[in-house]
């Protein structure tokens, strides 16, 4: 199985469960569809704090080694 691109797989289907609903008048689905959205979103900021933490990690260890 490949890795979950920063959450876009949650956003993609997200959006197209909330479409469903939309059209079918499902609200539950379409409530559904936009909880896994902000879930991917979630997951997206929680990615790239981890990517600034690990950045500034290198830079401080750059900078505290000279």
């Amino acid at each position: 199985m490949t890795k979950d691109k920063h959450g876009l797989k949650d956003k993609v289907a997200g959006k197209l469960k909330e479409v469903e609903g939309k059209i079918t008048g499902d609200k539950a689905r379409e409530l559904e569809g936009k909880a896994q959205g902000a879930k991917g979103k979630a997951k997206d900021k929680v990615t790239h704090m981890a990517q600034d933490l690990k950045a500034k990690k290198k830079e401080a260890e750059k900078s505290h080694a000279k």
